[in-house]
């Protein structure tokens, strides 16, 4: 049987393969799996996109909380970092999110953080899963009754909380600077907009009027097309978007070129270094960084340290080694002196403090790394298994990397949730890329059919 949770949370299409009937026993697992060491009614705080399907999940998990005797607190529509934030401040035994992410609006997802703000290990997950099949196959667990039913709180005031949080985090005020702000009709149409205005930019807004449909659709940082036509068009100093439930934030700068998450670490990392504050000089990134990320890294007297792709991997390298920025390309950037987890509005804070402490235009700035072409192919396998071991796929990588040397990587990886070999190559000559990229593919094609 396949694992129930993915690589953040559980996914599918809502109604569909992503039920309601789930979402309940999803509510009713996780409040009896927290509540177990406590007499109190558990409390669970529950915040969701805007995706048309998130007031039905929402309805589910609560009547699955309730039925197990819990407090739902909801939030409403609110960025997923906030979630993180609120389950730490309000001493909540969890936190769940009903979004999909940058998916399309009909995706949906339930992801949950724990009481202390982190995403959940593994171990929990698997509990969780077979309190889950438990209750789906002849539900034996205990039903409260009586003034033991559980309680539902309907807290509109908690996305100011947020909100106030997010400015705590920045010390620089943003008059005279002219943003344009994407929502992606999304978490963060109402506190994105807001707290850029409070600390001075003036803001243009562009893709925030959610109708239930439209969350990434055309817009966010998925899509910046729109955004890199309005920066420019109003003459605006940067661009900022988000994706759809705001955990991640990608730049545009005047000139309407990309800031994506490489950049800004750069960004932001230098700005730390210059500042005396970020650790051992070191930025916590994946495998999946630009060959550019590590050379604007190493000129600016930094050093990189690489992880397997995925945020939890970069945010358990930071933890275990007392480092205070990583992230990703997309935009998945974590500050861990004021976030348990990727928060876009934090970052685009971030990135504009460090743009203004530093006078310059963001082009300048996107000028300190120079983002070296990328090439990726998927090549659907019969199998993952034994390619690493697979001495033609091996030899076509050695002759690949011989020809790039210093100024390129290759970069061959199964992928985590479907049955593909990814091969990606980096360099500056897109030719060659093309050619070395499609040689490794076509060997990996004819080994692993």
């Amino acid at each position: 049987m396949a694992r129930l949770f993915g690589t953040d949370g559980v996914r599918g299409e809502a109604n569909v393969t992503l039920m309601p009937e789930m979402a309940y026993r999803l509510g009713r697992a996780a409040t009896i799996y927290f509540g177990k060491e406590s007499e109190e009614k558990p409390l669970i705080i529950i915040g969701r996109d805007t995706r048309i399907s998130g007031e039905m999940l929402e309805a589910a998990l609560t009547a699955g909380i309730c039925s197990a005797g819990g407090r739902a607190m909801i939030a409403g529509v609110i960025p997923t970092p906030a979630i993180a934030y609120l389950a730490r401040v309000h001493h909540a035994k969890a936190g769940i999110v009903i979004s999909a992410s940058h998916n399309p609006f009909s995706d949906n997802g339930i992801k949950f953080f724990g009481g202390d703000g982190y995403k959940l290990p593994d171990a929990v997950e698997d509990e969780l899963e077979v309190l889950v099949h438990r209750i789906e196959n002849g539900d034996d667990l205990a039903r409260p009754n009586a003034g033991k039913i559980g309680k539902i709180e309907y807290r509109p005031d908690l996305l100011n909380q947020y909100s106030e949080f997010v400015l705590s985090t920045c010390h620089e005020r943003f008059d005279g600077m002219k943003v344009v702000l994407d929502c992606a009709n999304g978490a963060s149409f109402e506190v994105g907009p807001k707290i850029l205005r409070e600390l001075g930019a003036t803001v243009k807004v562009i893709h925030a009027l959610p109708n239930g449909t439209n969350i990434n659709d055309g817009c966010g940082s998925t899509h910046l097309e729109s955004l890199q036509k309005a920066v420019v068009e109003n003459q605006a100093d940067i661009g900022i978007a988000f994706d759809g439930d705001a955990d991640r934030c990608l730049c545009v700068d005047e000139k309407g070129q990309v800031i994506d998450g490489d950049h800004i670490l750069v960004l932001c990392g230098t700005d730390m270094m210059k500042m005396d504050k970020l650790p051992y000089n070191t930025i916590v990134t994946t495998v999946m960084a630009n060959i550019g990320f590590h050379k604007a890294v190493k000129q600016a007297g930094g050093r990189a340290e690489i992880t397997k792709v995925g945020d939890r991997y970069v945010l358990e390298n930071m933890l275990k080694n007392g480092y205070k920025l990583g992230g990703e390309q997309s935009g998945h950037i974590i500050f861990t002196d004021f976030s348990t987890t990727g928060d876009g509005p934090i970052t685009a804070l971030q990135v504009l403090a460090s743009l203004k402490r530093s006078g310059k235009k963001a082009s300048e700035l996107t000028a300190l790394m120079k983002t070296y072409p990328q090439l990726l192919i998927n090549v659907r396998v019969g199998s993952k298994d034994g390619w690493e071991e697979n001495q033609a796929i091996q030899d076509a990588i050695a002759a690949g990397d011989k020809e790039l040397g210093e100024d390129g990587r290759i970069l061959v990886r199964p992928s985590g949730t479907e049955p593909l070999i990814r091969v990606m190559a980096e360099g500056p000559d897109q030719d060659q890329l093309d050619r070395i990229c499609n040689a490794i593919a076509d060997v990996v094609k004819k080994e692993m059919a």
